[in-house]
């Protein structure tokens, strides 16, 4: 089995782009501290394909706080000298909005009303958790 489960913030802003046949893709990479170490963080890479992709384009932005559910992918690919490179991400097949929801620059407001796209569940921050 494949899955994994991760909660984070977002790195740097989403990168949304189309490919040829008109699907989206986004890419982001997800800040995730390390158990019971408070001032270390792995970066991971994750990717969100059509529809899920538009969403994190939409509504997300550096610093957002997320729950990730995904698969672990390793691809590889060869650059223009010819050496092969691996490349190891997670595919989003789920995303879940967690705190407040922050809004783009350019309003200038943010809604704190801790709503998210989906309709679903506020999790609490990881503060609240017990464990």
């Amino acid at each position: 089995m494949n899955k994994v489960i991760l909660v984070g913030r977002l790195a740097r802003d989403p990168e949304v782009r189309y490919t040829q046949s008109g699907k989206a893709n986004a890419t982001f990479t997800l800040a995730v501290t390390r158990y019971g170490k408070n001032n270390e963080a792995d970066f991971i890479n994750c990717v969100a394909w059509e529809k899920l992709a538009e969403i994190v384009g939409n509504n997300l932005l550096k610093g957002s706080q997320i729950l990730v559910e995904g698969r672990i992918q390793v691809r590889n690919y060869e650059t223009q000298d010819g050496q092969k490179r691996y490349v190891t991400e997670v595919i989003a097949q789920n995303i879940e909005f967690m705190g407040s929801k922050q809004s783009k620059p350019s309003d200038g407001q943010a809604d704190n009303s801790g709503a998210n796209s989906f309709g679903s569940e506020i999790i609490p921050d990881d503060t609240d958790i017990p464990f």
